[in-house]
């Protein structure tokens, strides 16, 4: 059952990222130029998301079990410290100059796109440094 599930999920995730044009980095150049030629396209599937998201976890704080019988663990560090808001503008920097995050960039990867041959492996060297630097700092 959790198999299906996932993949379910999976597809439902990548459909809607296809569909709403995620996938196409110049699109999302498009709605993050604000101060150019703003397509605000884009802002129409960011607020779906959010609204969904928003309900999403309002009905998960009601249970303590997932679909997937997998027990559902709430964020407990609420802190906005250095590490989150470097990560958020790194993440931005990074969203605005390749027109990729990280999974609109595997559905990109998967449909053949060049550019995504690119981003991913530089994405999962990115992760990996982090990774790598966190264990370091914390030994």
């Amino acid at each position: 059952m959790r198999f299906v599930l996932a993949l379910l999920s999976g597809l439902l995730f990548g459909l809607g990222l296809l569909l709403s044009g995620m996938t196409d980095p110049a699109k999302v150049k498009g709605f993050l130029d604000l101060f150019g030629a703003w397509d605000p396209s884009l802002a129409l599937v960011m607020g779906g998301a959010i609204a969904i998201g928003l309900l999403a976890f309002a009905l998960a704080k009601r249970r303590e079990r997932a679909w997937s019988g997998d027990r559902i663990e709430m964020p407990q560090d609420r802190r906005i410290d250095w590490r989150l808001i470097g990560g958020g503008v790194l993440f931005g920097v990074g969203w605005g100059v390749a027109g990729f995050c990280p999974g609109p960039a595997l559905v990109a990867l998967s449909s053949g796109l060049p550019e995504a041959w690119i981003f991913v492996p530089a994405m999962l060297l990115g992760m990996g440094l982090v990774d790598f630097f966190s264990a370091r700092n914390q030994e």
